[in-house]
């Protein structure tokens, strides 16, 4: 009877795993995802590539303004009127945009500055705010993301004017920063 018992187990064991392969990897799966060594093999050729390709915005940094970390910044483009520029300061222009580049590489913060300003320009906003942080430093040494972003400002073809900002919006942390629009077709103004 257990032969018996047997034949039937076994032939209902085949019936129940007809159609189904065997496992061929002994290893457990962890949910780790697989490498795939063709992309692995290009980011590492692309990491010890030199960067050899400049970016050119128009934005130099050869002569960079060194500014003090509670300097005001205060700076308008020929034309622009002195009551525009008071307005300004005075936080009485909204502004419509805002980006914080504090933490940032120079680089990082130079990227995405010039395109946060060519995205606000692109939708006509007027007036926006970037956050560069004060960066007081132990050394005395004057804030370098802030130097910097003074020193853009100036050269960027889209701005306008730019002041520091009012304590609430960031202070000498902050810049408002007035922005030249491009009359399009259908507008109403």
């Amino acid at each position: 009877m257990t032969q018996d018992h047997d034949e039937d187990d076994l032939e209902l064991f085949r019936q129940a795993t007809r159609g189904i392969k065997p496992i061929r990897v002994d290893q457990a799966d962890t949910g780790k995802p697989r490498i795939d060594s063709a992309q692995l093999h290009s980011r590492r050729q692309r990491a010890t590539q030199s960067q050899n390709s400049i970016k050119v915005d128009g934005l130099s940094d050869q002569f960079v303004i060194d500014v003090q970390p509670e300097e005001e910044l205060a700076w308008a483009a020929n034309g622009v009127q002195d009551s525009q520029l008071r307005r300004l300061r005075a936080g009485q222009i909204p502004f419509d945009g805002s980006i914080d580049l504090h933490g940032m590489t120079v680089d990082r913060a130079r990227e995405l500055m010039w395109e946060f300003i060519a995205e606000a320009t692109r939708i006509e906003v007027r007036c926006v705010r970037i956050t560069h942080g004060k960066a007081q430093r132990k050394d005395g040494r004057t804030p370098i993301l802030k130097s910097h972003v003074n020193t853009w400002l100036r050269q960027h073809p889209k701005v306008l004017a730019f002041t520091s900002c009012l304590p609430r919006h960031g202070g000498t942390g902050s810049v408002y920063v007035l922005l030249r629009r491009e009359m399009l077709e259908g507008r109403d103004d």
